[in-house]
């Protein structure tokens, strides 16, 4: 690779099969959090990006950041983690890896944004995507303690629970994303 870091190497690759590819050789060799959640929230993203460029292409959006930030974001959770600073933590705590991998500070700062433990205000829009993603998909999938929520249901808690009072730049495009769906879904 020469001079060319790990940001550099996943960042030029445009393939969504390769990037999963390449994220499973980093989980392989460094032990990060990759599983198929990630995977799933990194396919919602993909999606939602799709609907954006189709419906809302005044608003521009750099797809491959965005779903590469996804993919990596999580690198440094714990799985079936029930300690809160572990949980607060993670994301703060994968920036500074990812800042090691030479990822540049804004790249950082969006993956850091998927929660609001660390950074609340001045988020950027690319942060706002991946809440929406990380939570709505995470609500669907089952967990331990519960079975997935149905989408509707997993949008109205995204709504009315998780971000009630929270600026959140996209739900509204979101919400739309979601119930267009929906339609698409029940039309099939």
């Amino acid at each position: 690779m020469g001079d060319e870091t790990f940001a550099d190497y996943i960042l030029s690759e445009q393939d969504w099969g390769k990037k999963l590819e390449i994220m499973y050789y980093l989980k392989k060799r460094t032990g990060i959090y990759y599983d198929n959640s990630v995977i799933f929230k990194a396919l919602i993203t993909k999606m939602f990006l799709e609907y954006m460029r189709e419906f809302h292409s005044e608003i521009e959006l750099d797809d491959n950041l965005i779903i590469t930030a996804r993919l990596l974001c999580d690198c440094m959770k714990v799985e079936n983690s029930t300690s809160i600073d572990e949980i607060r933590g993670y994301a703060k705590r994968g920036a500074e890896y990812l800042s090691k991998l030479g990822f540049d500070e804004r790249f950082c700062n969006i993956c850091e944004g998927v929660n609001r433990y660390t950074i609340n205000e001045n988020r950027s829009i690319e942060s706002d995507i991946l809440e929406l993603t990380d939570q709505f998909g995470g609500m669907l999938l089952d967990r331990p303690e519960r079975i997935g929520f149905k989408p509707e249901e997993a949008l109205v808690l995204l709504e009315h629970r998780n971000l009630k009072d929270k600026n959140n730049q996209m739900i509204d495009k979101f919400i739309e994303f979601v119930n267009y769906s929906q339609k698409i879904e029940v039309a099939m």
